[in-house]
């Protein structure tokens, strides 16, 4: 199977839809030989960043010299992105190879295009001779496929915020409970969130599970030790500082999530040392989540996609501008409460292009422009992205304004694809 049919497989599943469900994956995994219970793996739930805290954790453990597999979702760029060994995405040839092998497995449930990927990463880090490996929910926790895991290193809930609620449910005890399912019999589990819903205490009770939370203390942010600037998060943590090298204000939440969690790791055993730790946390990268494209004029692409991530992106654009005004390209999925967005960012506009991101959920530019203009902020919406990029991306240069690009993950490509090919 070359990188092309393995494509072509995937899109066929894909067709299947999405289905929460753990009966087709543990047919699967079974079949595999669960390769999932032969790697040491540290899962994470959680609404918001999940992916800034697995790249933290990745690139520290790595500059600990541990091997480190990765699986997240969704892909940015390309499918392969998802699969990381040692934080690099692995060769097409090899994700070509382990789709191949798994389309070959005969099971009674046809399994989605999600439980195939799930399935693919495991069996990357069990052929790739990982020593510890990240995996990352798609959804949830208890139904998602990635919860065949039977004993993790420990499970992660960054935190609980309103989120698929079609799936997960309107409140966010409904969508603690779905999260609350990746807590394991006799298995520590660390919530980086503020307020912990008290069914994840509950069920971390029932199982007989040791339950962290968020430490601030070995943290100092007086000025000048903490800063927030357009090279990364400054802070110093016990004594050492910090140069984290990724943006926006909630990677410090994040930050002090993943150091938390490196001592808990550190009490099972783990040699991570504090030059490690140092590092891992200048070096790390993360694709999407307010990253800066371009300077000249700045651009900066930000995946926030729900009101706690739109309200962190709000944060984030006072901290770094304060009252100067910034052009926003954004597109997101119609499930999403893209109706609050306007009250939320009003403040730090100067003017809206909204495009439709290339997926079947994505909300009309149309519709999403609207609820910008109702709120007195002009809009102009674009059917086809590169041209809302192209315009959005002129508007800023010759205004000399910061443009940021916000909303779903979606359109991550086909934005800097198209910023790639302008002057």
């Amino acid at each position: 199977m070359t990188y092309n049919d393995s494509l072509e497989y995937l899109k066929k599943a894909s067709e299947r839809g999405s289905c929460l469900g753990l009966e087709r994956i543990s047919e699967l995994m079974e079949k595999l030989g669960n390769p999932q219970n032969k790697v040491k793996i540290i899962h994470v739930s959680g609404t918001n960043g999940k992916g800034s805290f697995g790249a933290m954790l990745s690139s520290v453990l790595k500059s600990s010299g541990y091997r480190v597999g990765g699986f997240s979702s969704p892909a940015i760029t390309s499918i392969t992105d998802s699969f990381r060994i040692d934080c690099e995405e692995i060769e097409k040839d090899e994700f070509a190879h382990i789709i191949s092998d798994i389309s070959k497995v005969e099971t009674d449930g046809k399994p989605t295009e999600f439980e195939i990927l799930t399935a693919a990463a495991f069996e990357m880090f069990v052929r790739k001779k990982c020593d510890i490996a990240i995996v990352e929910c798609g959804m949830g926790g208890d139904l998602d496929s990635t919860n065949v895991i039977a004993r993790p290193l420990l499970s992660v809930i960054t935190n609980v915020q309103k989120d698929h609620c079609s799936f997960l449910g309107n409140t966010i005890e409904e969508i603690a409970f779905h999260k609350a399912g990746i807590i394991k019999q006799g298995r520590p589990v660390f919530f980086g969130g503020e307020d912990i819903p008290e069914i994840i205490v509950k069920t971390a009770e029932k199982n007989h599970s040791e339950l962290f939370t968020i430490d601030w203390s070995d943290i100092l942010f007086n000025y000048p030790e903490f800063v927030y600037n357009l090279s990364g998060t400054h802070f110093t943590y016990k004594g050492m500082k910090i140069n984290l090298s990724l943006l926006g204000t909630y990677q410090l939440r994040n930050a002090v999530n993943v150091l938390n969690c490196i001592e808990i790791l550190k009490n099972q055993g783990f040699d991570i040392p504090y030059k490690a730790i140092k590092d891992g946390m200048k070096n790390v990268k993360w694709h999407g989540r307010f990253e800066i494209l371009r300077k000249n004029p700045l651009v900066i692409f930000d995946g926030s996609h729900n009101p706690d991530g739109i309200e962190h992106t709000a944060q984030s654009l006072e901290e770094y501008f304060g009252k100067k005004r910034v052009v926003l390209l954004i597109g997101v999925m119609a499930d999403k409460e893209y109706n609050l967005y306007a009250d939320i960012l009003h403040e730090h506009i100067e003017i809206v292009f909204t495009v439709t991101p290339n997926n079947p959920r994505s909300l009309d530019c149309q519709t999403l422009a609207e609820t910008f203009s109702q709120k007195g902020i002009p809009a102009f919406s674009f059917e086809e992205l590169e041209d809302g990029v192209r315009s959005a991306y002129i508007y800023a240069k010759d205004e000399n304004l910061p443009l940021i690009a916000l909303g779903s993950l979606y359109m991550y490509k086909e934005f800097t694809d198209t910023l790639n090919k302008m002057i």
